[in-house]
């Protein structure tokens, strides 16, 4: 006589068995490596939870190793890792994050990079190049990433060099809040939104239509009475006793902001006010941002800052309510783009 078959009823809605659905739940983890453990805490607590603990340790021989002290078989799980200096390295642990997650059964993992490297590197502008952007897209996916956040990146075509979902935030909307908290109504009143170069006239006219200020646009070309790379600065727009907001996306070393701003002094603005996005800060950048051309600069905390890099008219404003709320749309499978057009 055979066995009778055991017959398990089916939740049809759910399409699982009685007594699963609670194992079927899906459960959030945040991780994050060792580059800004601070920003990653700060997400956390965002979403009202805690970092999930993380071994990790660099061998005298240079090598990194990682472990997840907790199960994320079938978590969605979100690792933050930021990319301020030593940036290869923090590429590195982060892609041996992502192959331990792959390993340890994660359902789905997504790199959350509020500044996304090599993004400068998006084309090839002369022969024999690399376009080190779809490299550090292809190597996310080959270690494990699913999907990819990041804030401002330098290119809007880096979207489409990972093969899966990309969540292109924007820290405008943290950014405008400050002034329009911050500046006085004669301020206001006195705003011109400056582009730091043609490159930048898109993103700065957003910027005019938000703040409800005109535009002005910094046109660098060469000097044809002066030999060599020397450049002038031509402003089209009017500045003179005007309050200039300099919008931008990263500032790396700061010559072409400093260059910028003492034009708009040169021209009769009467404060200078930079924004931008992702403060990369390369040497000697610190110190020139003090120059005395520059009266504010305003950045969020995409990229970790040392002491050694900080002074009293650097603000720096948190990204990371904008970065808790973008998971959780995420996880909740909602919807990103309603954070900035409003659509349900």
């Amino acid at each position: 006589m055979g066995r009778k078959k055991k017959v398990v009823d089916l939740d049809l809605e759910n399409n699982i068995a009685p007594g699963l659905q609670a194992k079927t739940k899906k459960r959030l983890v945040v991780v994050t490596g060792r580059s800004d453990p601070a920003l990653a805490g700060q997400v956390a607590a965002v979403l009202g939870t805690e970092l999930a603990p993380t071994e990790h340790r660099t061998f005298a021989s240079g090598e990194i190793y990682t472990r997840f002290e907790v199960s994320v078989r079938g978590c969605d799980v979100f690792v933050v890792q930021s990319f301020g200096p030593p940036v290869n390295e923090w590429l590195m642990e982060l892609l041996i994050m992502l192959d331990a997650l792959k390993r340890a059964s994660a359902k789905r993992v997504t790199v959350v990079a509020p500044y996304f490297p090599y993004s400068r590197q998006d084309k090839k502008g002369r022969g024999r190049e690399p376009i080190s952007a779809r490299l550090v897209a292809d190597l996310l996916k080959t270690a494990g990433a699913d999907r990819i956040m990041s804030v401002d990146l330098h290119a809007a075509q880096i979207q489409g060099f990972f093969d899966g979902p990309v969540d292109h935030l924007f820290a405008k909307p943290v950014l405008l809040r400050h002034f329009e908290e911050s500046l006085s109504a004669d301020d206001r009143a006195k705003l011109t939104v400056v582009s730091p170069d043609m490159g930048r006239v898109r993103v700065a006219d957003t910027w005019a239509d938000d703040l409800g200020a005109p535009l002005a646009i910094i046109h660098k070309r060469r000097d044809p009475k002066v030999a060599n790379q020397v450049t002038v600065h031509e402003i089209v727009g009017n500045v003179a006793g005007r309050v200039c907001l300099l919008v931008d996306d990263m500032i790396d070393t700061g010559g072409t902001i400093v260059k910028a701003a003492q034009a708009l002094k040169e021209n009769g603005a009467e404060r200078v006010i930079v924004a931008a996005t992702h403060p990369i800060f390369s040497d000697p950048a610190a110190e020139r941002l003090q120059d005395q051309s520059i009266d504010q600069v305003v950045v969020t905390d995409t990229v970790p800052l040392p002491p050694e890099k900080l002074w009293d008219g650097l603000t720096i404003l948190p990204i990371a309510p904008l970065l808790g709320r973008a998971i959780r749309e995420v996880f909740e499978d909602g919807s990103v783009t309603s954070m900035f057009n409003g659509e349900a």
